[in-house]
């Protein structure tokens, strides 16, 4: 039986000029930048070397692969402490444990990564996993968890790629009510994404985008060779439809019963400059996305040990029905 989505929140049912004025003061309140607040790109670090492109997902060039980029950190941690940020040194230092697994690294401009949860030579199924704002090397670990968790709930055969490849806006500030840093970041992934199908063509690969995340895969969804793509406590996309995102996969949307973006209208308004917002809601039938129970967690719980949304992600990477709601089976 198909899914609905869910009921609409009630800010939805307000009177058109009232959702408006919500919108005007939402974007207001995000458009401005923070004061004071220490920025992850302020660190400095030495620029990586180019690597050769990887050709096969063998266990022995995986291992030189990792090995490189582990140089790479211990060479930003080594920065780090000469620039006097101890945090930062600290950090890098535990991404530089040899029992982690990274398939690029870039310390500078609050740090770019790819890491491996799982054995990638052997995987039968990938998930490339797209954080939202406020996500750097500072603040790395919300990821990790996030990655670590779905592997554990996929189990063997699936390799885990948590893909920090581009500076993510700050949570509050005018970058994340546009579309400016996910065009700049659909490069890179479009990228990356063509190199993984290089090595490993037969899996099966699902990309799943959270938050301001699902802007930066809706922007590289044109043709993309993947078989699913998963928006979760999505603000929209910037496209009007499914249609719009010019993709073969399969689209999902879900959204957590206390996530806090069900707040933030889904319009745009569009300046002379610039255009704010990201348009239809992912979740609503207008948009029209497979829907996919998310249980009643917040906008940090979707991937959260023992939740609902987490099993139904696990299942879709997995090529399986998502549960509905109220069935964790």
């Amino acid at each position: 039986m198909a899914l609905r989505p869910p009921r609409s929140h009630p800010r939805r049912n307000l009177p058109r000029t009232v959702r408006t004025l919500l919108a005007a003061l939402v974007i207001a309140a995000v458009a401005v930048p923070l004061s004071g607040a220490a920025r992850p790109s302020a660190v400095p670090a030495p620029a990586p070397a180019a690597l050769a492109p990887l050709r096969a997902a063998t266990p022995a060039d995986l291992a030189e692969r990792y090995a490189v980029n582990r140089g790479f950190i211990r060479a930003a941690e080594r920065t780090a402490t000469r620039h006097g940020d101890r945090k930062r040194a600290a950090a890098l230092r535990v991404l530089a444990d040899p029992a982690r697994h990274f398939f690029s690294f870039d310390g500078r401009d609050g740090g770019r990564s790819a890491e491996v949860f799982g054995d990638l030579s052997r995987a039968r199924r990938i998930a490339v996993l797209v954080p939202g704002a406020g996500i750097s090397l500072d603040r790395y670990w919300r990821l990790r968890a996030a990655a670590v968790a779905l592997r554990r709930e996929t189990g063997e055969g699936t390799a885990v790629i948590g893909w920090l490849g581009y500076e993510t806006p700050d949570t509050v500030s005018r970058a994340s009510v546009t579309t400016g840093r996910a065009k700049s970041a659909a490069t890179e992934l479009r990228t990356f994404l063509a190199e993984l199908k290089r090595t490993e063509p037969t899996a099966r690969t699902s990309l799943l985008c959270h938050s301001y995340g699902s802007v930066v895969c809706a922007e590289s969804a044109p043709g993309l060779a993947v078989s699913d793509i998963v928006l979760y406590g999505s603000p929209g996309t910037g496209a009007d439809n499914v249609s719009a995102l010019h993709t073969p996969a399969t689209v999902w949307a879900g959204r957590g019963g206390d996530d806090w973006i069900a707040e933030v209208p889904h319009v745009q308004l569009r300046l002379p400059f610039i255009t704010l917002g990201f348009g239809t809601d992912p979740v609503s039938q207008k948009f029209g996305a497979r829907h996919f129970a998310a249980g009643d967690g917040g906008h940090s719980d979707y991937l959260k040990p023992g939740s609902l949304s987490l099993k139904n992600i696990a299942r879709i990477v997995s090529g399986r029905t998502p549960a509905e709601e109220g069935r964790h089976a």
